[in-house]
């Protein structure tokens, strides 16, 4: 036998008397369990991570809680929407969502600890929290929007806007009101006109019902639940007959 060959660690045997050696870590097996719980744990944990990086920095899903969007989103409708939109890019006759707690002065409820961890969870599957609100952009910063022209329409920046999105059998607003956007603000109104507490039935609280840009969770994209109504929301484009504030 040639004295310089090892023999293997596989082999589990001595080479001195061929019977099964010892281990020479007597924790391995205990070790090598463990390392398995780890490695079975890091998939899901991973995952778990890139859904909520995902979430908090590019699409977030989330749920249509009333009618106020009808019919452009119906109660149940699951939408997801980009956080990369920045609010300079958004247009008139986007849809967004937003942190309605500033602008339409809402009590943000106390959260304990437990409350915290369990809206978390739910945020994951799309549940918002109870103060973000969709809407659409109707006024961007320093526009003046009234309503109605004499035709009835809305009107921003001087011109009358025809807004195929509102629900059937609506009219514009039967609230009238004459308002100039603050610089970082937006003007928004659901297109549910007669069902819809938007930027109209905030107007005497602090901040008149306008959203801040920095409220501004993201633009909506697509519903992707029911499949049914599986689609996405085309860009208003710029709607270049509405000049930009001061342009006119």
């Amino acid at each position: 036998m040639d004295p310089e060959r090892a023999v293997p660690e596989t082999s589990g045997t001595s080479p001195e008397t061929g019977s099964a050696a010892p281990s020479s870590r007597p924790g391995a097996p205990a070790a090598y369990a463990a390392a398995r719980r780890h490695r079975w744990l890091l998939g899901p944990a991973l995952l778990l991570l890139a859904i909520v990086v995902i979430r908090a920095f590019l699409v977030t899903p989330f749920g249509i809680p009333s009618e106020s969007m009808q019919d452009t989103l119906l109660i149940g409708d699951r939408i997801l929407v980009s956080r990369t939109t920045a609010p300079a890019d958004l247009q008139r006759g986007d849809i967004v969502v937003f942190d309605a707690s500033q602008a339409f002065n809402l009590r943000v409820p106390e959260r304990g600890m437990v409350q915290t961890l369990v809206e978390a969870v739910e945020s994951l599957a799309g549940k918002g929290q109870p103060t973000d609100y969709v809407k659409r952009v109707i006024g961007l910063p320093g526009d003046h929007v009234r309503c109605c022209a004499p035709d009835g329409r809305l009107e921003v920046n001087g011109v009358a806007v025809t807004e195929p999105y509102v629900a059937p059998g609506q009219k514009p607003s039967v609230m009238p009101f004459d308002v100039t956007v603050p610089p970082d603000r937006f003007w928004v109104m659901g297109d549910n006109r007669g069902s819809s507490a938007d930027s109209r039935a905030h107007l005497g609280d602090p901040g008149g019902g306008m959203v801040r840009t920095r409220d501004v969770v993201g633009r909506a994209v697509v519903t992707f639940w029911p499949l049914g109504r599986l689609g996405g929301f085309p860009s208003p484009g710029a709607r270049a007959d509405i000049p930009r504030a001061g342009q006119r």
